[in-house]
């Protein structure tokens, strides 16, 4: 048997492919949309994908199972748990608690596990050809390693009122039917690493046990005393803001994403086209560059989100494809950059990308305004947003400001004064310049806070030193 863990560091996700070696036939669980990954592993290693499913209707990002099956000819298999308000709308094998897919020596059965979402699946796996007992779990959303996924997000993302409860109650329920009825040997396999939005300190470890996990999770105590009530509590308390775009990925997951099919290699668009374009509105341009770049100049009205390891997460803040009907144009520095950018932009369903340029020369520019920590006192804005999370703010902010967190801030704009000149900060600076970039665009008079709050308080500590010594 064979199990590979395909990583996103962007949105800190696993998808899986667990492979037959004595027949050659794999099944792929949690794809993304970007496939080719999937495809090169089954070639390398002599296989032929037949299968595909998912856990449950994802929150973070676009779900590549239907991608996969229309590439592929793989057969779909999705949850037929949660009710007749969690069903998918579109064609798949219905899973039920207790079904089981069966690729070559290799059975991977269906366990029902609600309480981060109602319909969600975890997956026992057993090599065949090893033993007749299951090994391994694949656990989604529902055990991380050192956390649980989070039941709240059907509230904060998908329209739900108080669901969190009755989501909370489930999890208990799932960890004491289900999980800690298994062998301590089983190893865990999840969905996400740190730095999701699905939980509230997820391990780096791709990989655990339930016997670590019964012995060492912070929910260990509260399931070996049945403690409903303090779990619960524990579970629901700080966790972070949910990005809005969530919203967004429940419904297109559930209908069923776009199948996008092969797609072309990414022109690079002449200057003058791009320009015409931008002056009519008609393109919306990504500046990719580091937020200290952007700050000498940058395209006006154009959108930073700088390339890396967070394309998709800061995309999906910025551009809303439901309303956002503008094709995009990268900045990039090659063709095979702004394939790789685009890669991430599908993830979370920003299609629409016309081509790249690779310089800013000849397009209509300016240089951002920003205020120094020093000057912040003298000055007089309508309003200090501060688009950190609110556990980040709670820990410590600019007196006066506001929290709105940049992957909720466009979705909010009736906090935001409409007139008058808005400071904004997050902690370094990067996710503000992003979150910046957007209010200008929406035609917002900003002002960034130069090394946002961690300059902010350098120099607050300076002072306080200076005057104590004074």
């Amino acid at each position: 048997m064979l199990i590979e863990r395909i990583y996103d560091e962007d949105l800190a996700q696993a998808s899986y492919l667990i492979g037959c070696q004595a027949n050659g036939t794999a099944v792929v669980v949690d794809g993304r949309r970007d496939i080719a990954v999937y495809q090169e592993l089954a070639e390398k290693n002599g296989m032929k994908i037949v299968a595909v499913t998912e856990t449950h209707i994802h929150a973070d990002y676009l779900s590549g199972t239907r991608e996969l099956a229309a590439a592929t000819g793989a057969k779909i298999y999705v949850s037929g748990e949660g009710g007749p308000d969690w069903q998918y709308g579109f064609d798949g094998e219905r899973l039920y608690d207790g079904d089981k897919i069966t690729v070559g020596n290799i059975s991977i059965q269906a366990v029902h596990t609600p309480g981060h979402t109602p319909e969600h699946l975890s997956f026992l796996v057993t090599d065949g050809a090893f033993s007749d007992q299951p090994g391994y779990l694949l656990s989604g959303d529902f055990v991380f390693s050192g956390d649980l996924g989070r039941p709240d997000l059907l509230d904060e993302a998908a329209g739900g009122v108080d669901t969190r409860f009755e989501g909370a109650k489930q999890l208990f329920a799932s960890l004491r039917d289900k999980f800690l009825t298994l062998p301590d040997y089983v190893q865990v396999h999840p969905a996400h690493g740190a730095g999701s939005a699905c939980g509230k300190a997820l391990g780096a470890i791709p990989s655990s046990t339930v016997g670590y996990e019964r012995l060492y999770a912070w929910w260990g105590p509260y399931l070996a005393a049945n403690d409903e009530q303090g779990f619960i509590e524990e579970l629901l308390d700080g966790q972070p803001d949910a990005h809005a775009y969530f919203g967004r990925m429940k419904r297109e997951n559930r209908e069923g994403p776009a199948v996008m099919g092969e797609r072309t290699p990414l022109p690079e668009l002449a200057q003058e086209i791009v320009a015409a374009g931008l002056a009519a509105d008609t393109l919306t341009f990504i500046d990719t560059r580091p937020n200290s770049e952007v700050h000498e100049a940058t395209v006006v009205r154009s959108l930073n989100v700088p390339g890396g390891k967070s394309v998709a997460s800061y995309g999906a803040w910025v551009v809303n494809p439901e309303t956002d009907k503008n094709p995009v144009v990268l900045l990039a520095q090659d063709q095979d950059q702004a394939m790789d950018l685009w890669d991430h932009l599908v993830r979370v369903g920003i299609d629409n990308v016309a081509g790249y340029v690779t310089g800013i020369e000849g397009l209509p520019t300016f240089t951002p305004k920003l205020i120094q920590p020093e000057d912040l006192d003298g000055f007089e804005p309508v309003m200090v947003l501060d688009v950190r999370n609110r556990t980040e703010h709670t820990a410590g902010h600019i007196p006066g400001s506001h929290q709105l967190s940049g992957g909720r801030l466009m979705w909010h704009l009736d906090e935001v004064p409409a007139d008058g000149t808005i400071v904004t900060y997050c902690q370094s600076g990067v996710r503000n310049s992003v979150a910046a970039s957007a209010l200008r665009r929406a035609g917002y008079d900003v002002v960034e806070l130069d090394g946002s709050y961690a300059a902010w308080d350098a120099f607050q500590r300076t002072r306080h030193n200076a005057d104590a010594s004074a």
